[in-house]
């Protein structure tokens, strides 16, 4: 899946914490993540999870409608080309 394989990319080269793709890949599986299992997923303490999870929202890859509701995934316009190439047409014809 092109979208698991970004998230692995950019852990890779250090854009994201190393653990991101573990919270990225259940809420792509599931749709939601209760922030409360945040920790559990990426088998840390809450701080560290709070950390990767924030990054993934800085990212604009997930998102939540309050700091206490469930992460979902967000399809981040700027990414499109890369998660499903060919979705837009790059020029007219």
């Amino acid at each position: 899946m092109r979208i698991l394989l970004w998230a692995e990319e950019e852990i890779g080269m250090g854009q994201l914490p190393a653990k991101s793709g573990s919270i990225w890949k259940r809420c792509c599986y599931r749709g939601e993540l209760p922030r409360s299992d945040a920790g559990a997923v990426v088998g840390t303490g809450e701080r560290q999870a709070r950390r990767i999870v924030s990054a993934l929202l800085e990212k604009g890859v997930l998102l939540s409608d309050s700091p206490r509701s469930p992460l979902r995934l967000a399809f981040s316009a700027a990414l499109a080309s890369r998660w499903m190439p060919g979705l837009f047409p790059d020029k007219p014809q």
